[in-house]
């Protein structure tokens, strides 16, 4: 009791000054302790270095963490090949391997299972070999599945591939957007994380396109290419500091802000106060899974999950894994049908990244309702929200809740299809109305906030 009531105490010393912006416990106790607060800086230099800082005292978005950021989401475009390849493949491959209506949806939706498993061990993987790594990783795994789907000379090897590419890009689903909210300022982080979703409607696009012109076999070597280029890419960046902190390697984190912020930056009060948040979520230990339905997650576990279930049960999942299927449907011709739709969605993506931060995630939620281009968005938000002990366990249950309902709704499409096609469509858009009032009376706004603010305020909002 004794010890409950001491780590009691120290949150409520910290969310008091996460709150109030103020200097983090050690730069105010200790104003030149040598394990975080030395920089090597003179007090001269240390007055230089506010030039490059906003006047809120935020730290301005350097070249360094945008080049970093763009190598990140490179794997955001490997997904998106990944997504946009069933539906311009469809019609090579049912033809060249006389593959049956439901032998073609279990190649279409299998990719959504194998996301589930990536999903199951994303938050643990991640945690234990770092973000970095984890990326390394998913790659392995992407450009494996890649290979199976150009040398498949039946449906199993489909699957086989399909369902390994399904399991990188579960992962990716967790590790990216996780990785760019620990990274990027505050105050751009809304934009950073969008420019994930930009990147993934590219590949998206980009396959919809091409894919009108070449063979199922030879788009899935071209979708190889991203992932070697990134794996290359992956070995200029640094671990995430955020994740360096947690394991204690605290030179390392600060170096790996350093590079971020830029080298002419004080880091300092940045450094002290992720420092201060590892600490404190040390002490109160590793929350396992069933721990994470305690009363005090579970309305940051409502808000993450919620998210998900309302964005797959919309439909969206289905209409993009089959697209060219539908356009046939409507008797439309759906080289021009997916054409159209690539065209729509980079634009779209990309006034998404540029007024998120503007907007606030919450206004934008319910302005563009529920669609697969926030997903990344969802994923950040549902992680973001918990607390550094319950991250791994929570992040987990959000991306499995997603992927385990998009394996169930890229499934059941073409039955639904078959079943009613006005139906299914009323169906998913009442999901989407139902979606608007969630995000409306549920779901907080994020703009502004650091992680150790959002998950502070989130915690006090249910004692």
């Amino acid at each position: 009791m004794e010890r409950q009531k001491s780590i009691m105490e120290r949150q409520k010393s910290m969310e008091s000054g996460l709150l109030r912006k103020s200097l983090s416990i050690r730069e105010r106790k200790h104003p030149n302790e040598d394990g975080y607060l030395e920089t090597g800086l003179s007090s001269k230099r240390h007055k230089e270095v506010k030039k490059h800082h906003n006047e809120d005292g935020e730290c301005c978005v350097t070249t360094s963490v945008c080049l970093i950021t763009f190598i990140v989401v490179t794997g955001s475009f490997c997904v998106g090949c990944g997504t946009g390849y069933s539906s311009v493949a469809q019609h090579g491959i049912v033809s060249d391997l006389s593959l049956s209506v439901a032998e073609y949806s279990m190649f279409g939706s299998i990719m959504t299972l194998g996301g589930l498993i990536g999903a199951v061990f994303s938050g643990k993987i991640s945690d234990v070999l770092g973000r970095k790594r984890t990326m390394f990783l998913c790659e392995a795994f992407c450009a494996t599945g890649w290979l199976c789907i150009a040398l498949a000379k039946d449906a199993l090897w489909l699957d086989c591939g399909r369902f390994l590419l399904g399991i990188g890009v579960g992962i990716f689903s967790y590790v990216i957007p996780v990785y760019i909210a620990e990274i990027a300022p505050k105050h751009v982080r809304g934009s950073f994380v969008f420019a994930n979703q930009l990147m993934q409607n590219f590949g998206l696009s980009l396959f919809f396109i091409i894919g009108n012109f070449i063979s199922w076999r030879f788009l899935s070597i071209v979708g190889m290419v991203p992932c070697v280029l990134h794996v290359v890419c992956l070995f200029f960046i640094p671990e995430s500091p955020r994740w360096l902190a947690k394991f204690g390697r605290d030179k390392e984190c600060r170096a790996s802000l350093q590079q971020l912020r830029g080298h002419d930056v004080d880091i300092s009060q940045e450094a002290n106060s992720i420092k201060d948040t590892m600490d404190f979520s040390q002490q109160s230990g590793e929350t396992g899974f069933v721990e994470l339905f305690q009363r005090r997650y579970v309305f940051p576990l409502i808000i993450g999950v919620g998210l998900m279930l309302l964005q797959q049960l919309s439909g969206s999942a289905g209409v993009i894994y089959y697209a060219s299927s539908l356009y046939e449907r409507g008797g439309f011709p759906s080289a021009i049908g997916t054409s159209v739709m690539a065209t729509i969605m980079v634009p779209k993506a990309m006034i998404g990244t540029i007024i998120v931060d503007k907007m606030g995630r919450r206004t934008l939620l319910m302005s563009f309702g529920i669609l697969p281009e926030l997903t990344p968005l969802f994923t950040f938000i549902s992680v973001l929200i918990f607390p550094m002990n319950v991250k791994v366990s929570a992040g987990t249950l959000v991306t499995v809740t997603n992927w385990a309902c998009g394996w169930i709704i890229t499934f059941t499409f073409n039955i639904l299809m078959q079943w009613n096609a006005s139906g299914t469509f009323l169906i998913f858009s009442s999901v989407s109305a139902v979606s608007i009032v969630f995000i409306y009376f549920i779901v907080p706004e994020t703009k502004g906030r650091s992680l150790e603010e959002i998950q502070t305020l989130l915690s006090n909002s249910v004692h």
